[in-house]
């Protein structure tokens, strides 16, 4: 069920020192969905800046090498604020489904952001599931969207 919608599908996930545990419980999830993986670190519990791994993320989604993001820190809050201060980013904080769900089919999050201390394995990995399995629903949520993103400007 969860596997349409995501053939030939690039995600760029990255954590902080605080995630690291989710983020390779995720990356198993993404395996079992068949989709390319780009782990950006932090790959063990030494102490790292979580807006440098939202930076990378981000940049990865926005410049086209990877079609969607996931960015994870202890709370998800911090980690999200960051990644949404890349031109072109929106980053959702999702902690259940029906968030991650309308991030997706409402607002066209394309990086999804959790927190490793907020949220447990099995949670998380039904939410990403439900993210990445979510479209876009268009029609006046796109509008909404525009106007979003011309707040950039």
């Amino acid at each position: 069920m969860f596997l349409m919608g995501v053939a030939d599908m690039k995600v760029t996930i990255g954590s902080d020192h605080g995630a690291v545990n989710l983020k390779e419980e995720i990356k198993k999830v993404l395996t079992e969905m068949k989709i390319e993986i780009d782990d950006v670190g932090t790959f063990g519990n030494e102490a790292v800046d979580y807006p440098d791994i939202a930076e990378k993320v981000a940049d990865s989604v926005v410049n086209g090498r990877a079609d969607k993001g996931i960015v994870l820190c202890g709370t998800g809050i911090g980690i999200s604020i960051a990644a949404n201060k890349i031109k072109g980013v929106r980053a959702a904080l999702c902690h259940d489904v029906f968030s991650a769900k309308m991030s997706r089919e409402h607002n066209d999050a394309n990086i999804l952001a959790m927190g490793e201390r907020v949220i447990g394995v099995g949670p998380a990995c039904e939410i990403v599931k439900a993210w990445l399995t979510s479209e876009f629903t268009g029609d006046r949520h796109a509008r909404r969207v525009n106007k979003i993103m011309a707040l950039e400007k």
